[in-house]
C-alpha cells in the first residue's frame, strides 16, 4: 500500500447498543446463522440512503447469504415497501423462483408491512426479522452498505439522482460481485464462488 501511496479509507467502529426485542408475530429465526451451505437458502435485505444531489436517495438490496452476491436492489426517493418489494422481486426473477427460501431483515416498517409480507407470501418466503435495533442480527448487509460508502461512493455523495443510480449499478454488477474478492468466500469473488459450487454440484450429480 505505501508503494502505490494508497490509505485506508475504512470508517470507526461505532458502539451499537444492545437489543432484545424480537418482532411480535416475526420471530429472529435466523439467529446470526450467516453461514449457508448452498445458494437461495437464505436472503438478507436492508435500505441505505445516499445523497444525490440536493436530496436523499435510498438504496434496497438483497444478498444471498451463501457467496454474499446482490441478487435483488432497487433505488427510490422513498424508502417505502415498493422499494423492497421491487428489490425482492429482482431477487426472485433472477434466481428462477426459488422454494425454501428464508429472507431475513431488520424491523422497519417497509418490512414488516402488509404489502411486503404479502409479497413474501405469494413468492412462499419464510420471513425472519432481527431483533429491535440489534444491526448484528444484519451483519452481512450491513457490512456490504460500508464497503459501497468507504470503497465507490464519494465522501460529499452523488451530483444527481441518476449519477448515483449508474454508479451503484456498476458497483454492484461490475464490480461486487464479480471483481471484489471477499474474505468470507477465501478470496473469491462472490460469482466465482457460486460458479464454484455449482460445478461440484454437477460433479457430484454425474458420479451419484
Amino acid at each position: 500500500m505505501k508503494k502505490l501511496n494508497l490509505v485506508s479509507c475504512q470508517v470507526k467502529r461505532h458502539n451499537y447498543k444492545k437489543a432484545a426485542n424480537e418482532h411480535l408475530e416475526i420471530p429472529n429465526t435466523l439467529n446470526r446463522q450467516f453461514a449457508v451451505t448452498e445458494p437461495n437458502q437464505v436472503w438478507c435485505g436492508d435500505v441505505t440512503y445516499v445523497w444525490a444531489g440536493n436530496r436523499w436517495l435510498y438504496l434496497a438490496v438483497v444478498i444471498d447469504l451463501f457467496a454474499r452476491k446482490v441478487i435483488g436492489w432497487a433505488v427510490s426517493k422513498s424508502p417505502d415497501t415498493r422499494l423492497t418489494g421491487k428489490a425482492l422481486s429482482m431477487a426472485f426473477a433472477i434466481r428462477k423462483q426459488p422454494k425454501g427460501v428464508m429472507f431475513h431483515s431488520d424491523q422497519g416498517c417497509h418490512y414488516t408491512s402488509k404489502q411486503f409480507r404479502q409479497l413474501l407470501w405469494r413468492y412462499q418466503i419464510e420471513q425472519s426479522m432481527s431483533r429491535r435495533g440489534n444491526c448484528w442480527d444484519n451483519a452481512p448487509q450491513e457490512r456490504f452498505f460500508r464497503s459501497f460508502k468507504t470503497e465507490w461512493m464519494p465522501r460529499a455523495g452523488f451530483s444527481s439522482f441518476d449519477e448515483a443510480k449508474n454508479a451503484i449499478n456498476h458497483y454492484i454488477v461490475r464490480y461486487y460481485n464479480q471483481v471484489r474478492p471477499h474474505q468470507y468466500n477465501g478470496g473469491l469473488t462472490p460469482v466465482e464462488s457460486e460458479r464454484l459450487f455449482q460445478e461440484d454440484s454437477k460433479s457430484v450429480a454425474k458420479i451419484s
